[in-house]
């Protein structure tokens, strides 16, 4: 499998890659030098959001993916609820080096032409560097990271609605294993080859190493978090902090939420760290200890497809042992995709390319719909377990969302 179908590990899951055969370049409807315009939907609470990007560099441990390197650097996004800024540019979905890396490497993988689409155009809502909201009180943090080889640009429009809700998001990448990161100075390090023959046995064994360095990155992240609320600024290359994120963030309350393979290592911090109080997995198969062991704490797993709990072994343990309030919802007729920002963008590329097998990708759901029931249900899980706030959206979803099933 050649490593421009890297990014696919995040986007399809390890499970469904070994089986899928390269796609088909399709030839593109648009004439050549006009990129399709991509937009992402606004976020629906009631707080603009503001953003920043954060370098940080672990030198307590040598890259657990590179270790010849002594050190480990990593870049996070940060979001949460902003006053009012319009002089404030908004925020790219991906800066302008990693947005060209994704074009040429990223984008022919899911069968879109480089130059057919114009990534570095995407805009997301943020703000950057927006003071943070004071009225919005405390705010409890999430941390969030993507499916093994992809970007946290591609948790956008999830990440963005909960920072409207008034959370502080703090979104991963994971070098070395994320296709494309993009450090300050527009220096790009990509993400190691993949072994040629990706067995079951060798995607395993990648999928436990890079789920240990993104626990570490995490917990690193955490005592990071820390520090920031003590006024302490990272001094790496980075701007400035927001106004008001010392005074807001709540390093009391966190949770963890990701996709695939960060929905897999979401359940597992939960499991391990004292203060983590929630997790919430977006279809992501989950690994030893915690996909036997279960779970003490509230868990979230929204799956895609026709995946249950039944049929899912990792899902099936975990829940027979967990003790902690946990809730099952699968999203009818979406694939393991549509939990990505490319639930949005793929829809608006397919009026003018002819991408290989999109409902593969994404499913057939509404993708208006499929965003909205998954907007409303994380908010609604992270503003019950982690704000404290009640919310009925789980006593019966299934009556508002009829995409959603309960899962027993």
């Amino acid at each position: 499998m050649p490593t421009t179908r890297r990014a696919l590990l995040g986007t399809l899951g390890a499970a469904a890659l070994a089986g899928v055969a390269a796609a088909p370049t399709p030839s593109s409807r648009h004439a050549p030098g006009t990129p399709v315009p991509l937009r992402l939907p606004a976020p629906t609470g009631p707080w603009p959001v503001g953003t920043v990007p954060l370098h940080l560099v672990d030198t307590g441990r040598p890259d657990p993916l590179r270790p010849a390197k002594p050190y480990r650097e990593i870049m996070a996004g940060l979001w949460y609820p902003a006053e009012p800024a319009p002089r404030n540019p908004t925020a790219p979905w991906l800066p302008p080096a990693a947005a060209a890396d994704w074009d040429a490497h990223s984008a022919p993988s899911l069968g879109v032409p480089t130059g057919a689409a114009d990534w570095q155009g995407i805009r997301t809502h943020a703000r950057t560097g927006a003071p943070v909201a004071r009225r919005a009180g405390r705010l409890p943090v999430v941390l969030f990271s993507s499916g093994d080889g992809g970007s946290r640009a591609l948790g956008t429009t999830l990440v963005e609605d909960l920072a409207s809700h008034g959370h502080l998001v703090v979104a991963l990448d994971s070098t070395y294993e994320t296709e494309q990161v993009e450090f300050p100075g527009g220096r790009i390090e990509r993400a190691l080859p993949l072994p040629d023959d990706l067995t079951p046995e060798v995607i395993a064994a990648l999928l436990t190493t890079h789920s240990r360095a993104r626990l570490a990155d995490a917990r690193f992240v955490l005592r990071t978090l820390d520090r920031l609320t003590r006024g302490e600024r990272p001094d790496t290359g980075t701007g400035p902090l927001p106004d008001g994120l010392a005074e807001a963030a709540d390093a009391g309350r966190v949770g963890v939420l990701g996709q695939s393979l960060g929905g897999s290592v979401a359940a597992q911090l939960a499991h391990d760290e004292p203060r983590v109080s929630a997790a919430a997995d977006l279809d992501g198969a989950l690994l030893d200890p915690v996909a036997h062991s279960g779970l003490t704490k509230p868990f979230l797993l929204m799956t895609s497809g026709t995946k249950t709990l039944h049929n899912e072994p990792s899902w099936a343990s975990c829940w027979a042992a967990s003790t902690g309030p946990r809730h099952a919802l699968r999203l009818r007729n979406s694939a393991h995709g549509s939990y990505t920002d490319l639930q949005t963008l793929l829809p608006q590329l397919l009026r003018h390319l002819p991408i290989p097998d999109p409902t593969g990708l994404i499913g057939t759901i509404d993708p208006r719909r499929s965003l909205a029931t998954q907007r409303t249900a994380v908010v609604a899980f992270f503003t019950r377990y982690l704000r404290g706030r009640p919310t009925h959206f789980f006593d019966r979803p299934g009556d508002r969302w009829p995409e959603l099933e309960v899962l027993h």
